[in-house]
């Protein structure tokens, strides 16, 4: 008993030391890393806008179903040279405050529509989505067809693939569910926080030990991280830590990955994204099935294209830039008037 005792007495002691280090470090981070764009209140909550370029045509940037606007950080600061480039961060994520409604397509699409509203960014807009935002750009849109001249998807996820999942996918889901929710207590307790900064530094025997006790899958899904984020700009890699330092991150991840099949039957029912091109690029992995349905898309879209990225693992946006810049560039060439 009295050994118990002890055991419990020094886990209560490191989790109030780790809890009082997660909350010192918030606070450092807020200081040193303040919204780099506009934060906007649509109406109970506000969302963070990063604007840049200030003329010819608006694009609108959406991210995957767990990253912020920083993962479009090269391609905007490009594209920002002939276009007006906007990505935001969705509710949850980044600099953005929770939402309290479903992590749904209908109401992730209403809240980007409130956010140009209130920022004063008329369309039409040209919409580039990155895989869960291939969903949204679709959904956006079937639902303001008046607002988007033009589609560009982005390794995007199927919605068919996700309306009637599998034991598989439902196991897979709740697994998903799970981790994240455990990340977001691990956050809390500042583990996260020190695991995120031996990582950083190049230390990779605890944060692998940690990665294991949590989820039992060992340092993997922590090294994809941090190998994905290496390939972003160098400034940007203490804000994506500070981000998944955040238990509001893994909480987000967790409602988006909950709503992932009800998000995936609304655009199912949408259907078509309006009479609008539509430009997709598939990664060089992607299956046989996606690139059969990605090239249907693209075909049955006005003056649609399906661009193969040999170079490119899902992030296209980070294994070749240059390639989604060109992109953007032929769309913006296709709608100008002749």
């Amino acid at each position: 008993m009295t050994v118990l005792l002890l055991v419990l007495a020094i886990g209560a002691v490191l989790v109030l030391a780790g809890t009082i280090y997660q909350t010192a470090g918030t606070a450092a981070d807020r200081r040193r890393y303040p919204p780099p764009g506009r934060v906007i209140d649509i109406g109970g909550f506000r969302l963070h806008l990063l604007e840049s370029g200030e003329t010819g045509p608006t694009v609108i940037f959406e991210s995957g179903i767990s990253a912020t606007c920083l993962s479009w950080t090269q391609v905007r600061m490009e594209v920002s040279r002939f276009a007006r480039a906007c990505a935001y961060d969705r509710a949850w994520l980044g600099w953005s405050d929770p939402s309290s409604s479903p992590r749904t397509t209908s109401n992730i699409v209403a809240e980007l529509h409130a956010l140009l509203v209130a920022a004063r960014i008329p369309g039409p807009h040209i919409l580039i989505g990155h895989s869960f935002g291939g969903l949204l750009v679709r959904a956006y849109a079937a639902k303001y067809p008046e607002q988007v001249s033009g589609l560009i998807l982005v390794d995007p996820l199927s919605a068919s693939e996700w309306v009637n999942i599998s034991p598989a996918q439902t196991r897979m889901l709740g697994l998903g569910v799970k981790l994240a929710r455990r990340g977001a207590w691990l956050a809390r307790t500042g583990v996260v926080r020190s695991s995120l900064a031996l990582l950083m530094t190049g230390g990779r025997l605890v944060p692998k030990v940690i990665a294991k006790l949590s989820s039992g899958r060992g340092e993997s899904v922590i090294s994809r991280l941090v190998g994905e984020v290496s390939k972003m700009p160098s400034e940007t890699w203490p804000m994506v830590r500070a981000h998944w330092c955040l238990p509001k991150s893994f909480q987000g991840l967790a409602k988006y990955l909950e709503s992932l099949p009800a998000s995936a039957a609304e655009v199912d029912l949408l259907g078509e994204p309006g009479n609008v091109p539509v430009f997709v690029l598939s990664a060089a992995n992607s299956t046989a099935e996606q690139m059969q349905e990605r090239e249907a898309l693209a075909r049955r879209s006005p003056r649609g294209k399906h661009i193969i990225a040999a170079k490119s693992g899902h992030w296209i946006q980070l294994d070749e830039p240059e390639l989604v810049v060109q992109t953007i560039q032929e769309m913006i060439g296709l709608l100008r008037p002749s």
